[in-house]
């Protein structure tokens, strides 16, 4: 009787602490649980010795850590339920920010953990089995002051800044949501390694309307990976932190299809070999030709993670070829990337990313799409075109909740005289942002741009943006 009456007492305390927590985190409900469980151990310890029995020989329980919140087994899992987080390597990487999150879609060796999602929030099992799944991304709002037209009106992209143009002196306002993501996750281990199956779409397919767009599509066991994202040459952890969702023009970006493998070389260090699906991106000079795509674009990148940061070479190579009416040629094409990330202290972080080389413009933020990988010559030769930039970043963190970033790139392409007068010569890129975010789902702030873009024959124009932003996530 006694025994009831004590069970019956703690009733209580457990629904009013499932009513106080009720907005709580999964992690934290099942600590409340087990600490409510060693309470009520506790009382039927009392009573056992109240009654004269002997102790019950029970195993100490561990203490209530953030590892064992979401590992102590609960008289609601089963033993044979799966931990709360999922099978993956903790990164070395410091923990960072970043607005656009481009870390977390990153394929990386060992499926190991973001830098920008180093606790793995937000997953939980599938009953019956290993594996683990998450639904995530994030709501955004863009407002847009343009104080000179800018070209494209929901992206910073400087390439596309209108030279000569008679309504170049218009001001222009633009408010959109495109950057709203969602995300899929699943990840569970297996005998062969960790498997990692990722999706993502944001709503940038179309300049007129709030279109699909598939962003992600991959899965990776172990260190091989296979799908459609990011590309092995890129290095998104090097990206700044802009509300802008185009970032500087001489980064190297591209989502495409492919594979890849990474090799552990110790100590944080890996080389990854990578086949992708090829694409010339050719500047006819209005002959009427198609392009020739023989072999996949093969990439090669040696990478090191520290503490303190990481440092990344790649290597690209291609093959471009054009086929017309009476005459054909292919070239080649190829460069170096060197990029990386330096954290100086807790209040500061440094990014930079640098790339030349020929018939690589498909590969840069600027010029993806463009067609100026390489153009036919009067001659009928193809030239692939030679191209070089970078850019470098800077974050402070002035307290917890606030932060700013300073941005600065620069992407240069040289014609050799075989692209026309209004052809893309030079760009250049700054942004200025003020970053709040009060709470973990919740990010806002105000970002001037500048953007600066010159012709093959010397002309320019150039043009300021400031655009403010309020994001919220799902999941953080």
């Amino acid at each position: 009787m006694e025994r009831s009456t004590a069970v019956a007492a703690a009733l209580p305390l457990i629904l009013v602490s499932g009513l106080a927590n009720a907005q709580d985190t999964v992690q934290s409900l099942r600590a409340e649980i087990a600490q409510v469980e060693q309470t009520l151990q506790s009382l039927n310890a009392r009573l056992d010795a109240l009654e004269g029995k002997p102790p019950a020989a029970t195993p100490p329980a561990p203490p209530i850590t953030a590892t064992t919140r979401a590992a102590t087994p609960t008289a609601a899992t089963p033993s044979t339920a799966t931990p709360s987080t999922p099978p993956g390597l903790h990164s070395v990487l410091p923990p960072r920010d970043s607005v656009a999150d481009p870390s977390t879609a990153a394929s990386r060796a060992d499926n190991t953990v973001s830098p920008t999602d180093p606790e793995l929030k937000g997953f939980f099992a599938i009953p019956g089995t290993d594996t683990m799944i998450r639904l995530g991304g994030y709501a955004k709002l863009d407002a847009i002051v343009d104080a000179r037209a800018a070209g494209d009106q929901e992206q910073f992209v400087t390439s596309t800044i209108p030279v000569g143009s008679p309504n170049r002196d218009t001001s222009n306002f633009e408010a959109h949501a495109k950057q709203t993501r969602f995300s899929f996750e699943a990840r569970r281990p297996t005998t062969h390694g960790n498997l990692r199956f990722y999706l993502e779409n944001d709503f940038f397919g179309s300049s007129d309307s709030y279109e699909f767009r598939l962003r992600h599509a991959y899965g990776q066991l172990g260190n091989t990976y296979a799908g459609y994202g990011y590309s092995t040459f890129m290095d998104a952890d090097s990206l700044p932190d802009t509300l802008d969702f185009a970032g500087p023009g001489g980064a190297a970006y591209l989502l495409v299809a492919g594979m890849h493998h990474s090799f552990s070389m110790g100590k944080g260090n890996t080389l990854t070999i990578g086949a992708e699906n090829p694409e010339s991106e050719l500047d006819t000079n209005g002959v009427e030709a198609v392009s020739m795509d023989r072999v996949p674009d093969l990439s090669l990148v040696a990478r090191m993670e520290r503490d303190w940061g990481h440092l990344q070479l790649g290597a690209l190579a291609r093959s471009l070829g054009y086929n017309a009416d009476g005459h054909k040629d292919t070239t080649y094409g190829g460069g170096l990337s060197f990029s990386g990330s330096f954290t100086f202290s807790e209040r500061e972080l440094l990014l930079f990313g640098l790339l030349g080389g020929k018939g690589m413009s498909r590969y840069t933020a600027d010029l993806t799409g463009s067609g100026l990988d390489a153009a036919i010559a009067a001659d009928g030769n193809l030239e692939a075109l030679p191209i070089y930039g970078g850019f470098v970043g800077y974050t402070h963190y002035w307290t917890q909740m606030w932060r700013s970033n300073l941005v600065y790139g620069e992407l240069h392409l040289d014609g050799q005289d075989a692209l026309a007068a209004d052809a893309f010569k030079r760009s250049r890129y700054g942004a200025l942002n003020l970053i709040w975010s009060p709470a973990p789902s919740w990010t806002m702030g105000m970002e001037l741009l500048y953007g600066q873009l010159e012709q093959q024959d010397g002309r320019s124009a150039d043009t300021m943006r400031l655009q403010g932003s309020l994001q919220y996530n799902f999941i953080k």
